[in-house]
C-alpha cells in the first residue's frame, strides 16, 4: 500500500513539472536569474521556457511585454499607398509594439478583414479584444495601455517584427491530375452476310 501512495505522488510530481514554467532574466547588476517564478518588472531580456519540453516561448522580450503580447496580440492591416497605415506602423514600432501586418490587396484579404470585425477602411489594427478603425494616436495610445504595453519601447534594439503578409494567405497551387485517355470506341462491324456471325466474313 506504502509503494502505491509512492507511486502516486512520483507521478503526480512529474506530471506538476512537465506543465511548469522556468523563467530566465537579466538584473539591473547584470545578474542572470533562473527562477520558476516571474521576474521583476525591472527585468530585461526575459527567456521562458517549459520544463520537459525544452521549447523556448520568447526570447530576449521584457516580461511585461512578453505577458501583453501573449494576453493582447496587436494585428495590424494595411494596404498599399496608405498614409494612415504607414502612420500607424510608425507608431507600433516608435513604442515597441511586437505586432503581426496583414496586407489587404484582394477580393479575399478583403474578406478575411472583414471576418476580424474591419470594414473596407485602413489601417485597422486588433489589440487583444478591442478594434480600431484609422489611425488616431490617442485612441491607438489609450488602447495599447489599456492593453498592458509599456509606454515606450522597451525592445531589444535588434528586435524586427514579422514581415507583412497577406491577410488570406494564397494557397499552394497543387498540379492537376493527368487526365485519363478516354476510352477508344470498338471498331464498327461489317454487317453479318447471310448466316455468319457479325463481324465475319467469307
Amino acid at each position: 500500500m506504502k509503494n502505491r501512495w509512492s507511486w502516486l505522488l512520483l507521478s503526480l510530481l512529474v506530471s506538476a513539472s512537465a506543465q511548469a514554467q522556468l523563467y530566465k532574466w537579466v538584473g539591473p547588476d547584470g545578474k542572470v536569474t533562473y527562477s520558476d517564478m516571474p521576474p521583476p518588472a525591472s527585468a530585461a531580456k526575459v527567456e521562458e521556457k517549459s520544463i520537459g519540453t525544452g521549447s523556448s516561448v520568447t526570447s530576449g522580450l521584457p516580461f511585461e511585454v512578453v505577458q501583453a503580447v501573449r494576453s493582447n496580440p496587436v494585428t495590424l492591416y494595411t494596404t498599399s499607398n496608405c498614409e494612415g497605415c504607414a502612420s500607424g506602423r510608425e507608431l507600433l514600432k516608435a513604442r515597441g509594439i511586437p505586432f503581426t501586418e496583414k496586407t489587404v490587396s484582394s477580393d479575399e484579404d478583403i474578406a478575411r478583414l472583414k471576418q476580424a470585425g474591419g470594414t473596407q477602411q485602413l489601417p485597422f489594427v486588433t489589440i487583444g479584444r478591442s478594434k480600431l478603425t484609422g489611425a488616431d494616436p490617442d485612441e491607438w495610445n489609450t488602447a495599447l495601455t489599456a492593453a498592458g504595453y509599456p509606454a515606450t519601447s522597451k525592445l531589444p534594439p535588434n528586435y524586427r517584427n514579422p514581415a507583412p503578409q497577406p491577410a488570406a494567405p494564397k494557397k499552394p497551387e497543387t498540379k492537376p491530375a493527368a487526365e485519363e485517355p478516354a476510352p477508344q470506341a470498338p471498331a464498327e462491324r461489317p454487317p453479318a452476310a447471310g448466316n455468319a456471325p457479325p463481324g465475319f466474313r467469307f
